[in-house]
C-alpha cells in the first residue's frame, strides 16, 4: 500500500538535469519530456536505459494528467505508450486509479481511431495458445474463458512518455498482439512483448463521454500545415486532415496513397481505374445525426467515400453495389453511413460479440436473422480512410436484421469486425446535411420497385442517373430560360422547388452543391 506522502515522487533525469515526476512510487519507469530519455527507477535513483522517438501528434483529445471516472473510481491519465502494426497505430494510455485509501491500481485506457477500453491486466491461467495457432474468427479457451479472436497482428512501440508501471520497449523489435472478444462484452488482449511471459490484460469498451473526464484538449482542430505530401502520381498537394489517416486519395488524378508507413519515403499508390459517381453527400460535409438508439444527437463529418461491389458471384447472378460514407466525431470516433437499394442505414463498431446459432445472431437481448452472406470489395473510394486501403482486397460479410435493427460481420486479412447499427429514413440524413430538396429526392429508395436485395443492383443506377439528369435538365432550363413551368406543372405553384426556381432566375444565379477535405475540393469553398 503507498502511504499519501508518497503520492508524488521527483528526481533529476540524469541525462539532462530535468525533473521528473512520478505519481506512484510503484512505477518502474518514465520518459523524460525534456530529452526524451527513457528512465528505469532503482531504488532513490534513476538509470537511463535508452531515448524515445518523438510522439506523433495524433491530436487525440486525450493528454497527459487529464482525469475521470470509471465505475465510480477517480483515475489519472500519467503515462502514454504509441503502439503500431502494418495498417495503422493506436495509443495506450497508463491510467493510475486512486483506491481512497492512499493506494493505487495501474490501468489502461487504449485509443483506437476514436474507439475506447478500459482494461486491467490479469493472471493467466491454464494453457496459453501459441501465436501462430491463433486465427481470426475461431474460438478459443483462454484463462478458463471462451473467446472469439478478434484480430492477430505484428506490432512495435514506437514511442513513449510520462510514466509507465514497466519500461516501454523500444528496440523496434516486433511482437505478436491478438485481440480477443466474447459475448458480454469484454475485450481480451494477449501480447508477447515477452515471448516466454505473454502478457494478458480484459477490459471493456466506453465511451469517453462516459467517463467524465477533465483536463482533455480544448482544441480538436489539427493544424497539418507542414505536412503538405506531393502525390507520387501527379505531384499535386495532399494535406491529410487527420493524423490517423492511412490512406488518402487525391483530388486531381483520384490515385489512393498509402500512408501508413509514414511520408519520409517513396509512398506506395495505386492508380483508380474507374470513375465512380459523386457522392451524394459532399466530403466535408457535417450534419446532426443520433446513430443509436439512446444516444444524443452529435455533429459528425463525412471525411471519406467508398463503392463497394459483390464479388465472387455465381453465374448468372446479379453483381449488386453500395455506398459507404465514413464519419468521424471528436469524442465518438468513426462510424458509417450506409446507402444500399433497400434504403439509409448506419453502423458502429462493436466490441463485442453475438451469440450465433444456425442463422441467428443474439446481442444485447435481441434475436436477428440473417439476411446475406456476401464478398465485397471496394471499388471507388475518395477522401481520407484510418485503415489502409489495399487494391482488390476482399472483405467477407454476413448482414443480419431485427426490425431496424442491423448488424454486420466483417473479416478481412487478420481481422474480423463486428457493427450495429440502425435504418435511417433518407429524408432525416438529407436534413441533418443540409441538402436541398432536389438531392433529397436522390436519395430515396424504393427497393422492392427496383429489386428484392438487400444492396444495390445495376436498375438501381439506372433509375437515379434517369432521376439525375432529369433534375439537371429542369435546373438548367430554369435557370437559363426563366421557365419554372415544369416544376410547377410538378410540385405545384405553393412548392419550395417552384419558389426556388423563380428565386434563382429573380437573382440570375444557381445553388450548387460542393464541399472539401483532404485537400482537394469538389467543387465548393476523417481503428
Amino acid at each position: 500500500m503507498v502511504s499519501q506522502s508518497q503520492r508524488a515522487w521527483r528526481a533529476a533525469c540524469p541525462n539532462c538535469g530535468a525533473p521528473v515526476e512520478f505519481a506512484s512510487a510503484a512505477s518502474a519507469s518514465a520518459v523524460c519530456s525534456f530529452c526524451r530519455s527513457t528512465l528505469l527507477r532503482d531504488g532513490e535513483a534513476l538509470q537511463r536505459i535508452g531515448t524515445s522517438a518523438e510522439l506523433f501528434d495524433d491530436h487525440s483529445p486525450l493528454q497527459l494528467h487529464a482525469a475521470g471516472k470509471y465505475l465510480g473510481q477517480a483515475f489519472t491519465l500519467v503515462g502514454r505508450q504509441q503502439l503500431g502494426y502494418e495498417g495503422g497505430s493506436w495509443n495506450e494510455w497508463h491510467a493510475l486509479f486512486d483506491g481512497g485509501d492512499g493506494g493505487f491500481r495501474s490501468g489502461w485506457l487504449s485509443e483506437d481511431n476514436g474507439a475506447y477500453v478500459i482494461g486491467f491486466d490479469a493472471p493467466l491461467s491454464g494453457p496459453v495458445p501459441e501465436p501462430a495457432d491463433l486465427n481470426p474468427g475461431e474460438r478459443r479457451v483462454v484463462s478458463g474463458a471462451i473467446w472469439d479472436v478478434a484480430s492477430v497482428q505484428r506490432a512495435k512501440v514506437l514511442a513513449a512518455e510520462g510514466e509507465l508501471p514497466l519500461p516501454p520497449r523500444l528496440d523496434g523489435g516486433e511482437f505478436v498482439v491478438a485481440d480477443l472478444r466474447n459475448q458480454a462484452g469484454e475485450v481480451g488482449t494477449l501480447d508477447w512483448r515477452e515471448p516466454q511471459h505473454p502478457g494478458w490484460s480484459v477490459g471493456r469498451s466506453v465511451r469517453l463521454a462516459d467517463l467524465a473526464m477533465t483536463g482533455l484538449r480544448e482544441d480538436s482542430t489539427k493544424s497539418l500545415a507542414g505536412r503538405t505530401i506531393e502525390c507520387p502520381s501527379c505531384g499535386a498537394s495532399l494535406e491529410p486532415k487527420l493524423e490517423t489517416t492511412q490512406s488518402i486519395v487525391c483530388g486531381q488524378c483520384k490515385a489512393v496513397v498509402d500512408l501508413s508507413k509514414g511520408v519520409g519515403g517513396e509512398l506506395a499508390h495505386y492508380a483508380q481505374d474507374n470513375a465512380g459517381a459523386p457522392p451524394l453527400i459532399p466530403l466535408g460535409r457535417t450534419g446532426t445525426l443520433a446513430l443509436g438508439g439512446k444516444a444524443k444527437p452529435l455533429p459528425w463529418q463525412v471525411v471519406g467515400y467508398a463503392e463497394r461491389i459483390e464479388v465472387d458471384v455465381e453465374a448468372g447472378e446479379e453483381q449488386v453495389t453500395w455506398r459507404e460514407y465514413l464519419l468521424y466525431n471528436r469524442t465518438e470516433g468513426f462510424a458509417f453511413l450506409v446507402d444500399a437499394e433497400d434504403g439509409w442505414s448506419y453502423a458502429n463498431p462493436i466490441t463485442g460479440v453475438p451469440k450465433l446459432r444456425d442463422k441467428r445472431a443474439d446481442y444485447q437481448g435481441t434475436s436477428y436473422q440473417q439476411l446475406y452472406s456476401y464478398s465485397g470489395a471496394v471499388t471507388y473510394v475518395l477522401g481520407e480512410f484510418y485503415w489502409r486501403l489495399k487494391k482488390g482486397e476482399k472483405t467477407r460479410n454476413t448482414d443480419f436484421a431485427a426490425g431496424d435493427k442491423r448488424l454486420n460481420r466483417e473479416q478481412t486479412g487478420q481481422e474480423v469486425t463486428w457493427s450495429a447499427g440502425a435504418t435511417l429514413d433518407a429524408d432525416v440524413v438529407a436534413k441533418a446535411f443540409g441538402l436541398n430538396t432536389m438531392e433529397a429526392m436522390a436519395m430515396r429508395r424504393d427497393a422492392s420497385a427496383l429489386s428484392g436485395g438487400g444492396k444495390r443492383s445495376l436498375m438501381f443506377w439506372v433509375v437515379l442517373t434517369v432521376l439525375a439528369l432529369l433534375v439537371l435538365m429542369s435546373l438548367f432550363r430554369c435557370a437559363t430560360t426563366d421557365d419554372c413551368q415544369p416544376l410547377r406543372d410538378t410540385f405545384g405553384a405553393a412548392s419550395t422547388e417552384y419558389q426556388q426556381c423563380l428565386a434563382n432566375n429573380r437573382s440570375g444565379s444557381t445553388r450548387t452543391g460542393g464541399g472539401s477535405y483532404g485537400g482537394f475540393s469538389s467543387g465548393g469553398g476523417h481503428k
